[in-house]
């Protein structure tokens, strides 16, 4: 009961707002991380898409019966429900705009000084994310992720643990567009596109142009939280 009450303690405390110039280089960092180490940043990405998907999936009552994420950055969720109908498009639809929506909540809530509230949120999401997880690798990924940020979360000090939330808002919001664009060129009938595309009629280009909307539109509107000074 004492670890639980401390946990909701820290939860709920407040941490000072990195200044312009901090949030500028975090934000530099971040868009390093994407540029130049994209096959880590692009399996965190994974681990949200494949989180949107299951997430989603649950909410239009669809049943949830595992999920993969691989060691070549690709990521598969298994669902059971109709083949079709306005659940399965809402459940393929989900995965890339996913890592746009947590970058946005995590601006957000970064921006509002709980860093570490949306740090032991993530963990509390990669938790659940793990029980459903059904090869090694995944589980591997998801398992690290969680120790890690969790351990930040309890020893890094407040200042620093803002720098963190803020980085992590900004990987997600600049990663976010990248998987997108490298589907323009994708015309497998198997990606979410193709399938969507195969489910309603609509051009898979249509449900292309819509994500890219939706992650761009993330980003410009998650700027605008952390950097309010600059973007407002």
């Amino acid at each position: 009961m004492d670890l639980f009450t401390e946990l909701w303690h820290r939860a709920l405390s407040v941490q000072p707002v990195p200044n312009t110039m901090v949030t500028l280089i975090i934000g530099a960092v971040a868009l390093a991380l994407v540029v130049f180490a994209w096959p880590l940043t692009r399996t965190l990405v994974t681990v949200c898409h494949e989180a949107g998907h299951a997430v989603v999936a649950l909410l239009v009552g669809r049943k949830l019966a595992g999920i993969r994420v691989h060691s070549d950055t690709s990521g598969l969720t298994l669902t059971r429900g109709r083949a079709s109908g306005p659940g399965m498009i809402a459940t393929l639809f989900a995965g890339y705009p996913a890592a746009a929506v947590i970058g946005l909540g995590a601006a957000f809530l970064a921006s509002r000084a709980y860093a570490a509230g949306l740090l032991w949120l993530l963990v509390l999401l990669l938790a659940l994310m793990l029980l459903k997880i059904r090869n090694f690798y995944g589980a591997l990924v998801v398992l690290v992720v969680g120790v890690a940020i969790a351990a930040a979360s309890w020893f890094v000090p407040g200042g620093e643990l803002a720098w963190l939330a803020y980085g992590l808002a900004w990987l997600f919001l600049l990663a976010a567009p990248r998987p997108v664009i490298e589907l323009i060129g994708n015309r497998s009938p198997s990606s979410d596109a193709g399938q969507l595309a195969s489910l309603t009629g609509v051009p898979r280009l249509v449900w292309v142009v819509l994500w890219l909307l939706i992650t761009v539109g993330a980003l410009v509107l998650g700027a605008g939280l952390l950097l309010p000074a600059l973007i407002l």
